[in-house]
Order: structure tokens, then C-alpha cells, then sequence
């Protein structure tokens, strides 16, 4: 087993761009099943990351195999367009029924920054103004547009200026009250109308409604309808990013249906096709039939075989009833973290939505976000384990995502691991 490990480790570093390849932890794996990895190390971890939040129905579950797998039988490729095929008509039929309000039509690409790039897109077609407004912490993508909009971390962007023309205002504070949230949203909007860009020359707001990679900050209700209100007053088109808040993480089939707020444009991937690659940019077909043909396009986007896992998703989401399990272990599992937040200094705000929890580290003696601290605590909780991931601007916030078939006895499991990873930490004088 351990030259198994040391041969994949060894010409990962050979073979694959550090951009790809150095990413935490680098845990070597040959299997996943449900809510589990197996290591090449022939040890099995407890996977509280679903993939970055994209295997809602669980590692390799049976049903979405064997969609794939009927795909594969039938066409392997499209190209959508070129050919017409029923796995992608279903899929648009699907989505519909599901869709926030009058979503209801629906340009399929190949992941959560094509299917931003395609937002931002038909925002500027449809509308005819050039510029954007996104929220300072929000990420969108690594591609040119979607970059132009992120400012969750800087690094991003590092030495790929310029981008597009976008404008940022503070994302909620979660420190602050409903209130207090809308008067701050007020002032900076009329400071960047004021002192930037017109709002005539605005195509679109774009928002993650529950911020992800920035922090997993759940906003007020208020502080959202706030923003569609400032759209309609302007005619801006609204874009809610639900890469990663999408097909039941939050509970909701999408994180707009628990703000009451419906979007123009929806951006959607990750748990849309339970690990193959797919993404969607959804509006209304009044909206999107003022995109004509040869204004967007792909060759890869809706491919037959990730429209089959889409469907077989879809069907399992609802058919298991995990919308449901999300929000009850998500309530669950919250309930177990803030008792032990009593327990360890060393864990601060717990924030969350269903199974989308983010666990805040920090320095007990001074409150500061501890970055370094979560790394080693994460690392301490991959050997007794379990796998959690890390975001925020410091990476201070643990993300636990785990799929949302999870049980409690997992939970249990999970959170056990973790806190004897944090008292381990503890004891080395951390």
C-alpha cells in the first residue's frame, strides 16, 4: 500500500500543473461509495466534503451509475444543436419543475464557471450595458468574466488584470442586524451609482445567496430582497450563483426558495449531475429567447451521458426524500458543533444552511481567524478519519459538506473525529 501511495504522490508532482495537482489534502484514493472514500493507503475516511459539495446522492450511487451506464449504450457525446437527444430534453422538463418562479428554459455547459460566464453573457445581451456589480467575498469562477466578479480571495486574480467591468459592494455582515445589513447595502450601492457607474449602465447584480469559498455566510432574508429590489428600480437582471448552494445542499431544492427571492438568471453545477460534468445558466424563456443563436455556443455542454446523471439526480433528490434529510441532519449536526464549541475555545461562529455548515477557527486568546490553526486541525482530523475542506479569506472556515444521504450515526461519527482531532491539537499547545 505505501509504494501504491508514494508511486501516485510521486508522479502526481511529475505529470499534473501545481495549479491542479497541490491542493489539500492530496489524499490518495482508489474507491468512493456513499459517504466514503477508500485511500490507497487501505485505510477508509468519512467523506464530510461530497467532492466540493457535487455528490448530493452520495459517492457512486447505484441509480446515477446506472444511468450513466444506459447512457453510454446510447451516445457517449452530442453535440446539443447538431443533434437533439431525449436525455437533455428531460432534463430541461426536469428543471423546470424545479426551478425558483418562472426559470424555465436552459443552455447546458460543462461546469459552474461556464455556467457564470453564460449569466454574465446574456445579462449584457439582453440588457445592452457593459457593466456588473458583484459582492466583495463572493466566487464565481476562475475564467475571465467569472474572475472579474470574484473577490473572495485576491490570489485569484493575481497577474490577470484586468478583467471585465464589474463594481463590488460589501456582502452581508453577519455580525450585523437585518437592519443594519440593508442601511450599509444602501449607502455603497448609491456610492457606486454615484461615483462609478450609472445604474443605466448596469446589466446585472451578481450574488452567491449563501456565500460560499468567501465564508459560508448566510445572509438576512431582508438584506436579499433588497437586492431584487434595487434591480427592478434600475432594470437590472438579478443572477443568483448556486454552483455550490444548488440540487438540495441547503435544504431547499436552491438556496433563492429559502429567501422568498426569485433571480433572473440562475447559474447552477456541482450536485447537478452528481460528479459528471455539467452546469447550467437558467432563465426565462422570455429572457433567454432574446439570445440568438451564435450569441453563445459549445460542442462539450449537455453531453448525453452527464444529462442522464442529471436526471437519475434529480429523481433521487426527490425519490429519498434528501431535501428533507438535508435540513433535518443539517439542524443535527449544527446542535452537535455548538455543544462542543462550548467545549474548545478554539472553534468560533458556527454559520449554515441544511448540510452547507461552515466551522469558524480561531485564535482563543485574541479572536482573530486562525488559518494556520485550521490547516493543522484539519490535517490532525484527515488521520483520525474524516475529511472536511477549508474556505474564507484567511481559510479560516472548516466547510462540512458531507453527501446529503448522511446519517446520524455518520454525523456522530464525523464529529467525534473531529474533536479528538481539535484536542489533539490542544494538547500540542496550539
Amino acid at each position: 500500500m505505501t509504494s501504491n501511495v508514494e508511486s501516485l504522490m510521486s508522479r502526481m508532482s511529475e505529470r499534473l500543473a501545481p495549479s491542479m495537482a497541490k491542493d489539500h489534502p492530496n489524499l490518495p484514493v482508489i474507491k468512493e461509495e456513499g459517504c466514503y472514500y477508500y485511500g490507497a493507503d487501505g485505510r477508509t475516511y468519512l467523506d464530510f466534503t461530497s467532492g466540493i459539495a457535487v455528490t448530493n446522492t452520495g459517492h457512486r450511487h447505484p441509480r446515477v451509475v446506472g444511468a450513466i451506464k444506459k447512457g453510454a449504450d446510447l451516445l457517449t457525446h452530442g453535440p446539443s444543436g447538431v443533434i437533439m437527444y431525449e436525455s437533455i430534453l428531460s432534463l430541461a422538463d426536469k428543471l423546470a419543475e424545479i426551478m425558483p418562479g418562472s426559470i424555465d428554459c436552459f443552455f447546458f455547459g460543462n461546469s459552474g464557471t461556464e455556467a457564470v460566464e453564460g449569466a454574465l453573457k446574456l445579462a449584457k445581451h439582453v440588457t445592452g450595458r457593459p457593466a456588473a456589480v458583484s459582492f466583495i467575498g463572493g466566487f464565481h469562477g476562475r475564467t475571465y468574466g467569472a474572475m472579474g466578479v470574484s473577490t473572495s480571495k485576491s490570489k485569484y486574480r493575481y497577474r490577470q488584470q484586468p478583467q471585465m467591468n464589474a463594481f463590488q459592494v460589501p456582502y452581508a455582515d453577519p455580525a450585523l442586524t437585518e437592519a443594519e445589513n440593508i442601511a450599509v447595502l444602501d449607502k455603497e450601492l448609491d456610492r457606486v451609482f454615484s461615483h462609478q457607474v450609472m445604474p443605466e449602465e448596469v446589466a446585472c447584480m451578481i450574488l452567491e445567496p449563501i456565500l460560499g469559498e468567501g465564508g459560508y455566510i448566510v445572509p438576512p432574508a431582508g438584506w436579499v430582497k433588497r437586492i431584487r429590489e434595487h434591480c427592478d428600480k434600475h432594470g437590472i437582471l438579478l443572477i443568483f450563483d448556486e454552483v455550490q448552494t444548488g440540487f438540495g445542499r441547503t435544504g431547499n431544492w436552491f438556496a433563492a426558495d429559502g429567501f422568498g427571492v426569485e433571480p433572473d438568471i440562475i447559474a447552477a453545477a456541482k450536485g447537478i449531475a452528481s460528479g459528471l460534468p455539467l452546469g447550467v445558466t437558467a432563465a426565462s424563456k422570455e429572457l433567454m429567447q432574446q439570445w440568438p443563436l451564435g450569441a453563445h455556443a459549445t460542442t462539450f455542454g449537455g453531453n448525453p451521458m452527464a444529462c442522464e446523471a442529471a436526471n437519475a439526480t434529480i429523481d433521487v433528490l426527490r425519490d429519498e426524500d434528501l431535501l428533507e434529510n438535508a435540513e433535518k441532519m443539517g439542524s443535527y449536526a449544527r446542535e452537535k458543533l455548538e455543544a462542543m464549541q462550548k467545549q474548545h475555545d478554539v472553534i468560533g461562529a458556527i454559520r449554515g444552511k441544511g448540510l452547507m455548515i461552515g466551522i469558524e477557527i480561531i485564535n482563543p486568546e485574541t479572536g482573530e481567524a486562525d488559518g494556520g490553526g485550521l490547516m493543522e486541525i484539519l490535517d490532525l482530523a484527515l488521520d483520525e478519519g474524516v475529511l472536511f475542506y477549508f474556505c474564507g479569506n484567511k481559510t479560516e472556515v472548516m466547510r462540512m459538506i458531507p453527501p446529503l444521504i448522511v446519517t446520524k450515526d455518520q454525523i456522530d461519527d464525523g464529529l467525534a473525529k473531529l474533536e479528538r482531532a481539535i484536542e489533539r491539537y490542544k494538547a500540542a499547545g496550539k
